[in-house]
């Protein structure tokens, strides 16, 4: 891998944390409850299949924890850092883990890859609080909508709440693709929406071209499986990204339009952003069209791939145990067009949804994971002598592993909604005591 920093103009800041001597409506929207993490007792599993370590968090002293926030830190500039208390939870600690990212359970001789944390240039990225975090969404709704990527990043997070409550199962459907659960201490529904192409798809041949399905995409058109289920969310969490490498057909207004190594005369061939683009345009066009929603809309961007020496069915691997430097890693080829397909589309969507009232923001998690060549399955999602057809895993995440800080983002950018919120309603409020001044003057 060629030596290059990464430079990305991210579209986000963390503002500044308005002091704590604040009034109280302040406190109360930026929510006051920072449950402590006292110095961890490191305890070690029993199981001999888990010989990892695991912190245990004594919650019963109740003082407060002051968190900073700074305007001018770009979270998703940085690099990572060892944290020796981590991992939070290990794979018997929770039963969440999707057995293909089991990679502890499946023998991964290297744990090295559980212990390291990010660290943003200029600040500080505070570790997940899973008590705050449950605070913040006392009475709310987050979704995830996407594809297998989004689900890895669902049962990370039940994993790190674990430690405070695992929630109940309380779906609409038989269907797990479309799971739904209940903290119920909380009243905090999390759910998952599987779209892995956002728009309305459906298979066309099981095998296609590659043995990797053929599946018809109507680019223009909702997947109403998500869209329709969305309005009443606090938060939606979007991404989408790898199912596009495989062979499709475009449709356009209900007609064929081009298509993706389909392999057929007269068709025109795209390449995998053609379709990426305009089902993201789409995605978003359905979020802004949603009258009534009035939650956060985020944009995961791209959660990029590690192949080396080959790609995923011709030997490619990912086989590093310790993540790269920011200077040793370039983002490239096929990663870089559709993390900046994204970005672009995002920042049109933004535009509009401004206009409309609602708010979009970005999540911008690749310059990040692209340093993380080390977390993922790789052959660990199985057992060794397993008559299955698998190829090496270095598309999703380990749990516990480096998908974990996910939390740490979302939570962060949770807290600065609130503040947000709090000061948007302030400038309200002087608007409006100007206006009445003026008016009786």
């Amino acid at each position: 891998m060629k030596s290059h920093a990464i430079h990305t103009n991210h579209y986000n800041k963390i503002p500044k944390i308005i002091p704590f001597l604040g009034i109280a409506l302040l406190l109360f929207t930026i929510i006051p409850f920072y449950y402590p993490f006292q110095k961890p007792s490191v305890v070690k599993s029993t199981s001999p299949e888990t010989p990892t370590l695991v912190t245990v968090i004594d919650h019963s002293d109740v003082n407060l924890v002051e968190i900073n926030e700074h305007e001018d830190c770009d979270l998703f500039s940085g690099e990572w850092v060892r944290d020796p208390d981590a991992p939070y939870y290990t794979n018997k600690t929770c039963w969440a883990i999707h057995e293909h990212q089991n990679c502890v359970k499946y023998g991964r001789p290297d744990l090295d890859f559980m212990k390291w944390r990010w660290k943003p240039d200029g600040c500080e990225l505070p570790g997940f609080n899973p008590y705050q975090f449950l605070e913040l969404v006392r009475d709310k709704s987050l979704a995830f909508v996407g594809d297998s990527i989004g689900r890895n990043q669902m049962q990370s997070m039940i994993c790190m709440l674990s430690r405070v409550e695992f929630p109940v199962e309380n779906s609409y459907t038989s269907d797990q693709n479309f799971i739904r659960w209940k903290y119920m201490s909380y009243n905090f529904t999390l759910s998952m929406y599987w779209t892995p192409f956002l728009v309305r798809a459906e298979e066309a041949d099981p095998n296609g071209p590659t043995k990797t399905g053929l599946f018809n995409l109507y680019l223009d058109e909702f997947d109403l499986k998500w869209t329709s289920q969305i309005e009443d969310f606090d938060y939606v969490i979007i991404n989408a990204g790898h199912w596009f490498s495989r062979p499709g057909f475009y449709y356009e207004k209900g007609q064929i339009v081009g298509c993706r190594f389909c392999q057929v005369e007269n068709i025109t061939d795209y390449p995998m952003t053609f379709g990426y683009r305009k089902a993201f345009r789409t995605a978003f066009r359905a979020i802004n069209s949603l009258k009534n929603f009035k939650g956060v809309a985020y944009l995961k961007t791209y959660s990029p791939m590690h192949f080396e020496n080959g790609n995923w069915n011709d030997g490619g691997d990912c086989v590093r145990t310790k993540p790269l430097k920011s200077n040793e890693a370039k983002l490239e080829g096929i990663n870089l067009e559709l993390y900046m397909t994204q970005i672009e589309e995002f920042k049109i969507a933004e535009q509009e949804a401004r206009r409309r009232g609602k708010r979009f923001r970005l999540m911008d998690l690749t310059p990040a994971m692209l340093l993380r060549p080390d977390g993922h399955p790789s052959r660990y999602g199985h057992w060794p002598n397993e008559n299955v057809t698998l190829y090496n895993d270095c598309v999703h995440w380990c749990l516990p592993g480096p998908i974990d800080t996910w939390s740490d983002f979302l939570l962060q950018m949770i807290k600065t909604e609130g503040r947000r919120s709090y000061e948007q309603r302030l400038q309200l409020k002087h608007k409006k005591a100007g206006s009445s001044k003026f008016m009786f003057h």
